[in-house]
C-alpha cells in the first residue's frame, strides 16, 4: 500500500532566485562626503569620533568620517568643531571670568565686599574681558561670519551679536565715550555659560553619533595571512595589502580581517555588533565569516571574498552615515522654524532697543535688554532637536541590526497599521526540516532517526540534510554505515551493524511492495494534508529481499519559532498582520492559524504580490511589506515601508526602505517600536525648544518690567543652555528603549512540536 505522500526526491519548488550581491563601492568615501555635506542640509556628523588607528586602511572599510562636526541650519557654525574646539577656550574662560567678577562692581554691592586694590586694577576687567572676547568668543565670531558668507544667518551670528555689542559699549563706558556702567562681567559670564552649552552639547552629539567611530574600531590593523597557502608559514600584513583569494589564519580571540568563508578550522564567533545576534554563532567549513566578527574559541583559515568597501562592515557603515544625514519632515519642519527664529530674535532685539531707548534713554539697561533678548532667542535647541534624536535612533537601530537606508521609511513605520510577511524564508526558515517522527514500535523514535542519519549521511540531497542535522540537533548517536547507494528517483540505502536499510519516498516502497502498518500510514497522511513530506526508514532482509517500514519522518518548511511572538506583538501594537504565499489556501489558512495571523493571500505568484499590497492600500490601510528582497521587490516598492529580513551579509537592498540583518521577524515590532519612539522624542524636544522661546523672548525684551520680572543677561544665558541640554537629555533616554525581546525570552520548541509550513 503506497500510502499519500510527497516523492522523496521532489521538493517543493521555491519562487526565490539567487540575490546578486550590489557591492558597496565607494562606501566609505560616500559617508564621508554626505557627512561633511550636513552643515549644508542641517546635521550633525561624527567628525569627533575618529578612530585615528584606523587611518592606514585605505579601502578596507576604514571610519566613514568627515574632517568636521557639521550643524544645523540653525547650528551650521559648529562646522569644523568637535568637543576640543569649546573644551579648551571653556576652561581658559572660566580662569579669566573669576577674577572678572570678583572685581565687578555688581556682585561687590550685592554680596557686600570691596576686591583689593592695586596699581592698574580698574583695567582688570577690560583686559580680562577682552581675553574672554576675543579668545573664548571667537568661535561664535568665526561661525558667524561663515554664516553671513553663506547668507544663512542663525545661532551663531546671534550669540556674536549679544557679545559684541556689550563689549563695543562697555569699551565705549571704560574710555569715556558714553556715560553708563560697563558690561563686563555679564560678557565674561555670557561667553563662559554659551562655551560650557556647546561643550555639553557637542559630548552629546559625540555620543549620539559613535555608531560609525566603533564600526571603525571593528577592523583590525594587521591580518595574519598563510604564506602560498602553506600550513605552517604564515606573515603579518596590513589588512590594506589583501586581496581576494588570499587565505588568512585568525586565531581566538582575534578579529575576522575581511570576508570571506572558512576553508578549515571550526570555531565560535561574536558577530552581535554588526548583526544584533547576542549569541556566538557556530562556524564551520564552507560557512561565511564578516570583517569585524571576533573569533571565540578555535582557530580558523578563512579564504577572502571580499575586501575594502566592498565588505559588510563597509556597507553597513554607508547606511548608518546615509541614515544620520536623511532629511525628515520633523527635521525640515525645525529648520524653517529656527530660520525663522533667528528673524524674529533680531526684530525682537531691535523693537527692545527702540523700545527702551524712547523710554529711558540708551544705557546699560537697554543694552541689557538687546543682549538678552539675542541670547535667549538663540535657536540652539531647536536646533539640535531632531538631528540628535536621529543619531541616537540611528546608532540605536544599527546595534540592533536594523539598517536603515531611508530616514523617510522609519518616520512613516510609526503609522503602520497593516504589516504583510511573505512566509518563505520570513515566516519560515526557507530550508527542509525535521518537524515529526513515528515508529512502528521497535526500534523507538530516537533510533529511528539515529539509523536514518547513518543511512543518509553521504547523500547531498536536501531531506536527507534535514534528517543528519536533525539527529545532530538532538544529540542522537549516529552509528556508522558501509555500503551507501543512491536509488535513483526513489532514496538511498547502506548498511549499518550489517543490516540493510533504506530511506526513501512512496516510489521505494511501491518497488519493494511494502505495506506501511496502519498507525504510521494515518500519521503519514495527516503530514500529507498539512502539506508535509512523508520519508520512511524501511529494513530490507537478504536473500529474500523481504522487507518491513520501521519509521516515518515528516519534513517539510519549518515555521520559525520566534514568527508566534512577532505576529502577537504586533498585534498587541494594533497592527493587523497579513501573510502573502504562493501555497494552497488550505496549507496557508493552517499555518495562518498556528501563528494568529488576521489575513491571508494564498496562492499568489511574485508578479502579483504587489496588486495584494494596493488592495490592502485601498482600504486605507498603512502597509508594510516584509520580504526577503528577493523576487518581493515590486511588493517592497510598493509598500509604505519596504522591509527586507534575512539580509546577512548583503546589506544592498535596494529596493526596501528598511534591512534587517537578521532572519528575526520580531525586528519588524522592534522597527515601529523605534519609529513611534522616535517621532515621540522629536514632538517633545520641538514643544520644549519652541515653549522655551515662547515664555523667555518677552522677559528677555522685559515686556514684564512693569511687574518687575526681568531677565538678567546670564540668567539667559543660563536659560539658553539650560534648554539645550534639556534636549539633549531627553534625546538620549532613547538609549534604553527595549527594540526586541531578548534571545532568552522566548522558549524554542523542541524539533517535534514545532508546527511546519507548506
Amino acid at each position: 500500500m503506497a500510502p499519500p505522500a510527497h516523492h522523496h526526491a521532489a521538493d517543493a519548488p521555491h519562487d526565490h532566485e539567487a540575490h546578486p550581491r550590489v557591492p558597496a563601492a565607494g562606501a566609505v568615501r560616500d559617508a564621508r562626503e554626505q557627512l561633511g555635506a550636513a552643515a549644508v542640509h542641517g546635521h550633525p556628523d561624527v567628525g569627533h569620533t575618529e578612530h585615528e588607528t584606523h587611518g592606514a586602511h585605505g579601502g578596507q572599510g576604514g571610519p566613514a568620517r568627515p574632517d568636521a562636526h557639521a550643524g544645523h541650519d540653525a547650528h551650521a557654525g559648529h562646522a569644523g568643531h568637535g568637543e576640543a574646539m569649546f573644551a579648551r577656550p571653556f576652561w581658559v574662560s572660566l580662569f579669566l571670568t573669576l577674577p572678572v567678577l570678583l572685581y565687578a562692581e555688581h556682585i561687590q554691592m550685592l554680596l557686600g565686599y570691596s576686591a583689593p586694590a592695586f596699581p592698574g586694577s580698574r583695567w582688570l576687567e577690560p583686559v580680562l574681558s577682552s581675553a574672554i572676547y576675543w579668545y573664548g568668543g571667537w568661535v561664535f565670531l568665526s561661525g558667524a561670519a561663515s554664516e553671513l558668507r553663506a547668507r544663512q544667518p542663525g545661532m551663531m551670528t546671534l550669540v556674536a551679536l549679544a557679545i559684541s555689542t556689550a563689549y563695543v559699549y562697555s569699551l565705549a563706558v571704560t574710555f569715556g565715550l558714553v556715560a553708563g556702567m560697563p558690561f563686563y562681567w555679564e560678557l565674561a559670564t555670557l561667553v563662559t555659560i554659551m562655551l560650557l552649552g556647546h561643550w555639553l552639547e557637542m559630548r552629546a552629539v559625540g555620543s549620539a553619533q559613535s555608531a560609525l567611530g566603533e564600526l571603525a574600531k571593528l577592523l583590525p590593523d594587521t591580518a595574519e595571512r598563510v604564506v602560498n597557502d602553506a600550513p605552517g608559514r604564515t606573515e603579518r600584513v596590513p589588512i590594506a595589502d589583501l586581496r581576494a583569494g588570499d587565505l588568512v589564519l585568525v586565531r581566538p580571540g582575534a578579529r575576522v580581517p575581511a570576508d570571506g568563508a572558512v576553508e578549515d578550522g571550526r570555531s565560535q564567533v561574536d558577530e552581535s555588533l554588526l548583526t544584533g545576534e547576542s549569541r556566538p554563532v557556530n562556524k564551520d567549513v564552507g560557512d561565511e565569516v564578516i570583517a569585524g566578527a571576533v573569533n571565540a574559541t578555535g582557530s580558523l583559515r578563512v579564504r577572502v571574498t571580499r575586501i575594502g568597501e566592498a565588505t559588510a562592515l563597509a556597507g553597513i557603515m554607508r547606511l548608518v552615515a546615509e541614515a544620520q544625514t536623511g532629511r525628515t519632515r520633523a527635521q525640515a519642519l525645525a529648520d524653517r522654524a529656527a530660520a525663522w527664529l533667528t528673524l524674529v530674535a533680531v526684530g525682537v532685539a531691535l523693537l527692545a532697543l527702540v523700545g527702551w531707548t524712547l523710554a529711558r534713554g540708551f544705557d546699560d539697561y537697554t543694552l541689557e535688554r538687546v543682549v538678552t533678548t539675542l541670547v535667549v532667542a538663540c535657536p540652539h535647541a531647536l536646533g539640535l532637536a531632531i538631528p540628535l534624536v536621529i543619531a541616537i535612533s540611528t546608532t540605536l537601530s544599527a546595534r540592533n541590526g536594523i539598517l536603515v537606508r531611508d530616514r523617510l521609511a522609519l518616520e512613516r513605520a510609526r503609522e503602520l497599521d497593516a504589516v504583510v510577511f511573505d512566509k518563505t524564508g520570513t515566516l519560515t526558515r526557507g530550508e527542509q526540516g525535521l518537524v515529526d517522527v513515528a515508529a512502528g514500535g521497535e526500534p523507538d523514535e530516537a533510533r529511528a532517526l539515529a539509523l536514518a542519519a547513518a543511512v543518509e549521511g553521504d547523500s547531498e540531497h536536501p531531506l536527507a540534510r534535514a534528517l543528519v542535522a536533525a539527529a545532530r540537533e538532538r544529540g542522537a548517536t549516529v552509528p556508522p554505515a558501509d555500503g551507501f547507494e543512491a536509488l535513483p528517483g526513489r532514496g538511498v540505502q547502506a548498511r549499518v551493524d550489517g543490516r540493510l536499510f533504506q530511506v526513501g519516498g512512496p516510489a521505494l516502497l511501491e518497488q519493494a511492495d511494502l505495506t506501511v502498518p496502519p498507525r504510521l500510514a494515518e500519521r503519514a497522511r495527516t503530514w500529507c494534508e498539512r502539506g508535509q513530506t512523508a520519508v520512511y526508514l524501511t529494513e530490507i532482509a537478504p536473500p529474500s529481499r523481504s522487507g518491513r517500514v520501521l519509521a516515518a519522518f515528516a519534513l517539510a518548511d519549518v515555521i520559525r519559532p520566534e514568527s508566534r511572538e512577532a505576529v502577537a506583538t504586533l498585534q498587541r501594537q494594533g497592527v493587523r498582520v497579513a501573510m502573502l504565499t504562493g501555497d494552497s489556501d488550505a496549507v496557508a489558512r493552517r499555518v495562518a492559524a498556528e501563528l494568529g495571523i488576521d489575513e491571508v493571500f494564498a496562492q499568489v505568484l511574485p508578479q502579483h504580490k504587489s496588486e495584494k499590497i494596493r488592495e490592502l492600500q485601498g482600504r486605507g490601510r498603512r502597509v508594510a511589506m516584509v520580504g526577503d528582497g528577493v523576487n518581493d521587490a515590486p511588493a517592497l516598492a510598493q509598500a509604505d515601508v519596504g522591509v527586507a529580513i534575512g539580509a546577512g551579509t548583503d546589506v544592498a537592498r535596494a529596493s526596501a526602505g528598511i534591512v534587517l540583518v537578521r532572519n528575526d521577524p520580531r525586528d519588524v515590532a522592534g522597527i515601529i517600536r523605534l519609529s513611534r519612539a522616535t517621532y515621540r522624542k522629536m514632538v517633545q524636544n520641538l514643544a520644549w525648544a519652541v515653549g522655551y522661546n515662547v515664555i523667555a523672548l518677552p522677559l528677555a525684551a522685559g515686556a514684564f518690567a512693569w511687574a518687575g520680572i526681568v531677565l538678567p543677561a546670564w540668567a539667559g544665558a543660563v536659560l539658553m543652555s539650560a534648554s539645550t541640554i534639556i534636549v539633549a537629555i531627553n534625546a538620549q533616554t532613547l538609549r534604553g528603549l527595549r527594540l526586541r525581546a531578548a534571545d532568552g525570552d522566548l522558549p524554542l520548541p523542541a524539533v517535534a512540536s514545532q508546527l511546519p509550513a507548506a
